[in-house]
């Protein structure tokens, strides 16, 4: 169970660290092509929630990260025992939602940065961070798990 929340711990880590090179070396609004046209650093603040939703309501935040990340580890250590997947896709998911909580409570604001380009659509994806794409890896696998467990349950 320990490697789970070393996994979790690395989220932080990296998401941390990723966002403390961008608000060390970048201005607000500056963009780094990675890949032209296609993957930017783009240094940005959010103070809201996926595409500025909620924006400013870091009361919410706080109790809604507080109530999240303790539920999740309950369900961890009551329902994620031997199973892999499940396990993975919580601990992403607290990794994550710690990294995000942190920048709020540090900076009353998240620290965005990955700039993405999706030129079949025409579209500019929201600019996110570490955190968030660790949120987004947990959320899939969780899916992943519920579809799984339920083909199995129907056998």
């Amino acid at each position: 169970m320990v490697i789970y929340y070393i996994v979790a711990l690395l989220v932080v880590l990296v998401d941390q660290w990723t966002k403390w090179k961008v608000v060390e070396a970048m201005e607000i609004g500056e963009k780094i092509p990675l890949i032209d046209g296609y993957l930017a650093l783009l240094s940005h603040r959010n103070s809201g929630a996926a595409w500025g939703m909620l924006e400013g309501k870091m009361t919410f935040f706080y109790v809604i990260t507080f109530l999240v990340v303790g539920g999740l580890l309950v369900y961890f250590h009551k329902e994620a025992k031997g199973d892999r997947l499940l396990s993975w896709s919580i601990m992403f998911i607290v990794g994550g939602a710690i990294g995000n909580f942190i920048d709020r409570v540090r900076l009353g604001e998240v620290v965005d940065f990955i700039s993405v380009y999706i030129p079949v659509i025409q579209y500019n994806f929201p600019i996110f961070n570490v955190a968030d794409a660790a949120l987004t890896i947990g959320v899939l696998f969780m899916l992943i798990h519920t579809f799984i467990d339920d083909k199995t349950k129907e056998k």
